[in-house]
């Protein structure tokens, strides 16, 4: 499949608002069979599934839009399918325009065919025709029957397309003009058998091909008009159900006018009350099993640990624990100095030592007390990596995967911090476990350094999907950052991952001691629950 999409048509003009790119398509789809697609964005591949056709391609869709909206601008696509290949410009509003001719194959394939005779002839390349206009992108349907032929001016034989589509869409379709006058194209019916059958050759002219991802609104609701009714069910019943009454305020101005009154002046929450509930919600949300979010960057002094544990407390304090902190340090890290001090000394070595105990099915999280360490109101254990200088173990990537199994069947979140050395087997594994990267880095030029020269990597090792859902983190080293470089920073990763956050500089993390979480300001904790809700969108 071509990746050169050709210039839109003058008739077809940007949407509104949006950017459109060059007319070179960046990101490449196939729809490969009725349930599986692929997808190809900045280089990395993605399979996506669907129970039939049409939601293979809104699965496509809804990834090309999601794309669409994070680069801010309009993308083009190049959609290839058993019709042909489509060239697709899709807006970050959700809308899906045809981007120039469509390329139609010499035997397409529709789904839900009627068979029609085919004289046997030699075939004819494929014609370039023009996509319909564009249209809401809501309707996405299966293809739609093709479009009568009419004559060409030579006299050169062509083939009929083997098929048409359902009859559905057939009986839509318009006049075709064969030799000069005027026939509506007959097909058998439905319940008849159709029996292959030599037929005159007809001349075939361009005609109009409706794109299965852009169809015209007429065309979805004669289908929706047709499709089979579904009952609805008890899920159908709970979803329907109102969302929840917004709560008074409690903070703010607002908050302290309805505890003088005792309640009498009862007033709405704040914008930023408001934008916090929403941040508590995403970190509470539910998750499909246990959940293993990753803290990287190269560098030391990256603000990797201090993340660590801040994420984890976070977690721990608005969902009740069955969180751990873990320092996947292949020697000695500083995760278990920084948390807050237990009766025993144990680390993961200790653990990985004595893993065979928990490989009973009746062990329990309460077993795990000797090896983590709990950080009391913040809610969540940690665990610290091999503390002794003079020690030779080390953790590699068996170790890693024993531990994670074993850890996964007590925990519902994982946050791991991780070493300085990308080449270290149990970091590698770490990354290959990871349902979500968090790139954190402080704003200074050799950690924003390591952060981007760890970009480059993860890509170049097949991780280029990760990255593009990664969150970036950016800590303030002191109480004034450098804007120019804080503006380069944000530039430069928000092209690379999901999603930019900032946190403050706090003095009471400066000291390097244990973490104090009522220590620290309100601002910095208000931070780093925007930070964790950005990475509980990605679990």
């Amino acid at each position: 499949m071509s990746r050169n999409v050709p210039a839109l048509p003058d008739t077809v003009a940007p949407e509104a608002g949006f950017t459109v790119p060059d007319t070179t398509a960046d990101i490449i789809a196939e729809v490969q069979t009725g349930t599986t697609g692929e997808v190809t964005i900045n280089g990395a591949t993605r399979t996506v599934t669907g129970n039939d056709e049409a939601g293979v391609r809104e699965e496509i869709i809804g990834l090309v839009v999601e794309t669409a909206r994070t680069r801010g601008q309009s993308v083009l696509l190049q959609v290839s399918d058993e019709q042909g290949d489509w060239p697709l410009t899709v807006h970050p509003n959700g809308r899906v325009e045809s981007a120039g001719p469509v390329v139609v194959g010499r035997h397409p394939k529709p789904a839900h065919t009627v068979p029609l005779p085919v004289q046997n002839s030699s075939p004819r390349p494929a014609v370039p025709i023009e996509a319909d206009a564009r249209t809401p992108f809501a309707a996405l349907l299966q293809p739609p029957a093709a479009e009568a032929a009419a004559d060409e001016p030579d006299d050169e034989p062509v083939s009929l397309f083997e098929s048409l589509l359902a009859p559905l869409a057939v009986a839509a379709e318009p006049r075709a003009s064969v030799g000069g006058a005027e026939r509506t194209p007959s097909l058998p019916v439905a319940s008849a058998p159709v029996t292959s059958m030599p037929v005159t050759s007809v001349p075939v002219t361009s005609r109009p091909a409706t794109s299965p991802f852009v169809t015209s609104p007429a065309a979805a609701a004669a289908a929706a008009a047709t499709s089979t009714t579904v009952p609805p069910n008890l899920a159908d019943f709970l979803s329907s159900r109102p969302p929840a009454p917004t709560g008074p305020a409690e903070h703010g101005w607002q908050g302290a006018m309805r505890r003088l009154t005792g309640g009498l002046v009862s007033l709405a929450p704040s914008p930023t009350e408001q934008m916090q509930r929403s941040a508590i919600s995403a970190v509470q949300r539910s998750l499909n099993g246990p959940r293993t979010i990753v803290v990287l960057n190269p560098k030391g002094g990256a603000h990797k640990t201090t993340a660590t544990l801040l994420i984890a407390a976070t977690f721990g304090i608005y969902r009740g624990g069955y969180t751990l902190a873990w320092d996947n340090n292949e020697t000695m890290g500083t995760l278990g100095v920084r948390a807050q001090a237990a009766r025993h000394t144990n680390t993961a070595v200790d653990l990985l030592r004595d893993l065979d105990r928990f490989g009973d099915a009746r062990s329990r999280v309460g077993d795990l007390d000797n090896y983590v360490r709990s950080q009391g109101d913040a809610q969540f254990d940690a665990l610290a990596s091999d503390l002794d200088p003079a020690g030779a173990a080390s953790i590699d990537d068996v170790a890693f995967r024993k531990l994670h199994t074993t850890l996964s069947r007590f925990y519902r979140v994982l946050v791991i911090d991780t070493g300085n050395n990308m080449r270290a087997s149990n970091w590698e594994a770490a990354v290959e476990t990871a349902d979500q990267l968090v790139i954190v880095s402080t704003i200074r030029e050799d950690t924003g350094y390591g952060a981007a020269s760890l970009l480059d990597g993860l890509r170049q090792k097949g991780h280029a999907d990760k990255v593009a859902q990664a969150v970036t983190v950016l800590a303030s080293p002191s109480k004034t950052a450098d804007e120019q470089l804080s503006a380069r920073l944000h530039d430069h990763f928000r092209q690379l991952t999901r999603t930019v956050v900032d946190v403050p500089y706090d003095a009471s993390l400066v000291g390097g001691g244990p973490l104090n979480v009522d220590a620290l300001a309100p601002r910095t904790r208000s931070a780093w629950l925007q930070a964790t809700a950005a990475i509980a969108e990605g679990l």
